[in-house]
């Protein structure tokens, strides 16, 4: 039998709901409505003026080689990010599972870069790989590696990438910490009297069972790799060298702020929130047919 919530007066459920209400709508919905209504105008060299242009601002987006480029650098980032995020933080869950001596300081010990703001991060692996003074950099040029961020893109997307990853692991591992815990242990046990070796038990007993969670930080991860990583990228590459790291979140922020092309920028911002609605859509549509709760 379904047990609901009963109150005795009609009123107080939407009272206790309004002020989430409120905020979603000024900090959510309001500066969407303002995007995609500046996403349509453009404005003077001395921002005294504004034209409505309809659909030239996107025109001019999707006929651009640097816009277009974007594309691809942020949808190598976000697959980069988000699968070597999750395989690395399921992996420290499956161990800390299996700890039990010391496991509350391993435990925190993984929890705390999630308490790391993007933009500390950033500078903190920035400063690790520093081409001159970079403890990382030392033992790379000791093996014969050419580490020089600054100069060359690949390494400096490497750079954004486990900054990026780092930061989040944290976030996942606790999710799949919960997630295996709350697998009943007679599971486990059937499976290994029945002759299951250890990657048979959890491919087939663990993993199936992990799924929504896995599901669900797929879609947080995804997100997060679009939107969460520009502090990350502001801190440390600025979109550099010659635009190999310059994701969508960080050319909205580079043409809006520092260039001054609101339009343009508008036009980029809500491009980028479809490709995001997009995504998440599509990941409930076609992959969680393969979640089993």
């Amino acid at each position: 039998m379904e047990k609901r919530v009963v109150f005795r007066s009609s009123w107080l459920p939407y009272l206790l709901v309004a002020p989430q209400i409120a905020v979603t709508v000024v900090f959510f919905f309001w500066p969407a409505v303002q995007a995609v209504y500046w996403s349509f105008l453009v404005q003077d060299a001395f921002g005294l003026a504004t034209e409505f242009v309809w659909f030239q601002n996107y025109r001019e987006l999707f006929t651009s080689s640097h816009y277009l480029d974007s594309f691809r650098i942020t949808a190598i980032f976000s697959v980069l990010v988000a699968v070597s995020g999750l395989v690395i933080a399921l992996l420290l869950a499956v161990m800390a599972d299996r700890v039990l001596r010391g496991a509350l300081a391993y435990k925190t010990m993984l929890i705390w870069p999630y308490a790391v703001a993007p933009a500390i991060a950033g500078i903190l692996w920035a400063f690790i790989f520093a081409p001159s003074v970079g403890i990382a950099t030392y033992y790379l040029k000791q093996h014969g590696v050419d580490w020089n961020w600054v100069v060359h893109g690949d390494q400096a997307m490497l750079l954004i990438v486990v900054a990026s990853t780092w930061k989040q692991i944290s976030y996942n591992f606790l999710f799949f910490l919960a997630g295996l815990q709350s697998i009943p242990k007679s599971l486990i046990e059937a499976a290994a009297i029945d002759g299951a070796t250890p990657s048979r038990r959890f491919w087939s007993i663990v993993f199936p069972l992990l799924s929504p969670t896995t599901f669900f930080l797929l879609v947080i991860n995804i997100v997060y790799a679009f939107f969460g990583t520009f502090g990350v990228v502001d801190a440390t590459t600025q979109g550099g060298p010659a635009g190999s790291t310059q994701i969508l979140v960080y050319k909205v922020y580079n043409d809006g702020v520092k260039a001054g092309d609101l339009g343009g920028s508008a036009a980029q911002s809500v491009v980028l929130m479809i490709i995001v609605v997009a995504l998440t859509v599509i990941q409930f549509r076609f992959v969680e047919r393969k979640v089993k709760y």
